[in-house]
């Protein structure tokens, strides 16, 4: 099933491509890509007609020939659409919306159904989306209350990493989604790691909330920690399930067990700070390594292949220490 969706995957990101054998005389070429693997050049040509991971409205209006999001559909802060709305007042280029109303009748989509985030809904103002009940709707609830799937999850030793999402190394995790909201969580190792929690102490919305400090707590029996943020922002939802039914997290921490929606006035500056997927996967190899060597000082060797860590590590060894762990690795 991973493997199928790996490859849907990748049937969708970013340009198509053709690539020959080229030479030194090649490197100056334009219409290429020149790229040097094993001491060989090898001469990449694009192919614009692939489709992208996420087209900007732009594109799917056909009023640019190619472009990819890369600002996760929050128009307003991007400095693309801006920089098109400027052209478009100087009378130098058609708006997209003008381009939708050219259109037949029946062409005439909602801008979420372009863009690929709904399925196929026609547009009942005329492109004046900021007089839109449902564009209303979509932005500011449906997308922060639906919950997110990960399209890919690796697993360390028993622990799931989620591709597309980004790591605190307190261990937490943040996923950027449509219209630059920023869903975070506790991530599989931190849940395992300290077991079933009886409750987690959510802040209200409205609350702000301070990259590396505490921004909320679990608690399991006469236990509490602390848990660091991930990022800045402010909390526009909460997941109110978790309230009612604290499991939810440790069952599917990345996607019924979401804590929080986050607005942040910076989204590439705060990710900055976050580990990628890469980097991710890298620091929690070292995380797992570390705490195979805590258990091995109480509990003594394990298995030759190290084996899987079960489900509640401190319920299983409580003399790892509640606060040393905590202290440890959730870093509070």
């Amino acid at each position: 099933m991973a493997k199928r969706i790996r490859e849907r995957k990748r049937s969708k990101i970013g340009y198509g491509s053709s690539y020959r054998m080229g030479g030194d005389q090649d490197l100056a070429a334009k219409s290429e890509i020149p790229v040097v693997l094993g001491g060989q050049v090898w001469m990449v040509k694009p192919d614009k007609r692939a489709a992208a991971a996420n087209p900007c409205i732009w594109m799917q209006t056909g009023v640019v020939e190619f472009k990819n999001c890369n600002n996760f559909y929050d128009c307003t802060k991007c400095k693309y659409d801006l920089g098109m709305l400027k052209v478009v007042e100087k009378g130098k280029q058609i708006s997209w919306q003008d381009a939708m109303r050219k259109r037949p009748g029946l062409e005439r989509i909602c801008r979420h159904s372009l863009t690929n985030r709904i399925k196929k809904r026609a547009c009942a103002y005329n492109y004046e989306c900021s007089k839109c009940d449902f564009d209303q709707f979509f932005e500011d609830v449906w997308t922060a209350k639906t919950k997110s799937i990960p399209s890919e999850v690796q697993e360390i030793k028993g622990f799931e990493v989620p591709v597309g999402h980004y790591f605190h190394n307190g261990h937490t995790w943040a996923r950027i989604e449509s219209g630059g909201y920023i869903r975070i969580g506790m991530d599989d190792f931190a849940l395992k790691l300290l077991g079933k929690a009886d409750a987690f102490d959510l802040p209200l919305m409205g609350k702000e909330l301070d990259q590396d400090n505490v921004g909320w707590g679990l608690r399991r029996k006469e236990y509490q920690a602390d848990v660091l943020s991930p990022v800045d922002g402010v909390i526009m939802e909460v997941n109110s399930n978790v309230r009612e039914n604290a499991k939810l997290v440790n069952k599917k921490p990345y996607e019924d067990g979401w804590l929080f929606m986050v607005r942040t006035p910076d989204i590439k500056d705060t990710v900055k700070r976050l580990m990628d997927d890469t980097g991710g996967m890298e620091w929690m190899n070292r995380e797992v390594n570390r705490l195979e060597n805590m258990i091995e000082e109480v509990a003594g060797p394990l298995a030759a292949d190290g084996g899987f860590l079960g489900e509640d590590i401190y319920g299983s060894l409580p003399e790892l220490g509640w606060k040393r762990l905590t202290k440890t690795f959730l870093r509070t």
